[in-house]
C-alpha cells in the first residue's frame, strides 16, 4: 500500500523504542535478524530490521517525504521532517536500503500481538471497530506505514519487503495480517471521494470477507452519497494484497489528516496462493 497504514505496517518518541533491541526484547517471540534477509546483492538492495533509533528515524524521514511531500498529509510537528506517532515505539521497523547509497528506500512497520497489548490497541482500532476480530488477536500482526521512495517504485523493493515479512510471520508462528490500505481522495486532479467509492463498490463484489469478520468504520466515507460507478483501478498495493489472497473487511473510513479513504484488509497465511507460497515462505 504508497500506503501509510497498509497491510501491513502514521510518531511521538524520543526514547529507544520497545521492540527495537534485537534479541534482548522479551515481547518479540523471535527477534528479527540484524543481517540482510531479502533480495540478492545483484538487485542493489538489502533488507534488515531496525536495531536502534537512528534507523527508525531514517524510516520516519522517508515516510514524511512520501506522506507529506507527495500526498499532502497533515502530521503533528513532533520532529521536523519526520512522520511520528505513538505506535512507532511499539513496532518493529522493516527497512530496505539502496546498497550503493545506504539510503532507506522502503519501509514497513509491524505491530505484534504482544506489543499491541502493551500500547492498548492497533492503529486499525482507531479507524475501525474490530470487535469481530477479537478471537484472532493472539495470531494477528498489524502491518502499517508502508512506503517506497519515488525513485525505487519497482517490484523488487515490494517483493523484498514481503519476503522478509513472510519469514517474520513464520518464525513467530503468526498467521494473520491486518492493516488499512489507503486510497487517495483525488481523481483526475480533482479532490473527490468518487474514485474511492467506486473501488469499494467493485471490491465488495469480489473480495469482501464473510460477515463474521466484517468491521465498521468509526468515521465512514459517505460512499452512498458519491458516484460509485467510475471505472478506476485500485492502487497497485491493494491489487498486490488481493493477489496474495487478502480480503476487504468492510466499507472505507475517511482519514482527514491524510485526506484518504482507508480500506480495512486482512490476509491469512493459509490463503496465500500456491504460486506465491514458495517465494514468500520457502514452502
Amino acid at each position: 500500500m504508497t500506503d501509510r497504514h497498509s497491510l501491513a505496517p502514521t510518531i511521538r518518541t524520543t526514547s529507544l523504542a520497545p521492540g527495537l533491541q534485537g534479541t534482548t526484547n522479551p515481547e518479540l517471540l523471535t527477534a528479527p535478524t540484524p543481517t540482510p534477509v531479502g533480495a540478492p546483492s545483484s538487485a542493489g538492495i538489502e533488507v534488515c530490521w531496525a536495531e536502534h533509533q537512528d534507523q527508525v528515524r531514517q524510516a520516519q524521514r522517508l515516510r514524511y517525504q512520501v506522506f507529506v511531500g507527495e500526498m499532502g498529509a497533515r502530521l503533528p510537528n513532533t520532529l521536523a521532517g519526520h512522520d511520528i506517532d505513538l505506535f512507532d515505539d511499539f513496532c518493529e521497523h522493516l527497512l530496505v536500503r539502496d546498497v550503493a547509497s545506504g539510503e532507506v528506500i522502503g519501509t514497513y512497520r509491524v505491530l505484534t500481538p504482544a506489543q499491541a497489548k502493551r500500547v492498548g490497541s492497533t492503529y486499525s482500532d482507531t479507524e475501525f471497530d474490530l470487535t469481530r476480530l477479537r478471537t484472532l488477536r493472539e495470531r494477528m500482526v498489524e502491518l502499517g506505514r508502508s512506503c517506497v521512495h519515488p525513485d525505487h517504485r519497482h517490484g523488487g523493493v515490494i517483493m523484498a519487503l514481503w519476503t522478509a515479512l513472510g519469514g517474520f510471520m513464520q518464525r513467530n508462528r503468526l498467521d494473520i495480517m491486518v492493516g488499512c490500505a489507503s486510497i487517495p481522495m483525488w481523481h483526475n486532479g480533482v479532490v473527490s471521494g468518487d474514485a474511492a467509492a467506486s473501488i469499494w463498490h467493485q471490491l465488495k463484489q469480489t473480495h469482501l470477507a464473510p460477515i463474521e469478520l466484517q468491521v465498521r468504520p468509526r468515521l465512514p466515507l459517505p460512499v452512498d452519497q458519491m458516484d460509485g460507478s467510475l471505472q478506476v483501478e485500485p492502487p497497485a498495493l491493494i491489487k498486490g494484497y488481493l493477489r496474495l489472497g487478502a480480503k476487504i473487511l468492510g466499507a472505507p473510513a475517511w482519514d482527514p489528516d491524510f485526506n484518504s479513504a482507508d480500506l480495512p484488509m486482512l490476509m491469512r497465511i493459509e490463503d496465500l496462493p500456491s504460486r506465491y507460497r514458495k517465494h514468500f515462505l520457502g514452502a
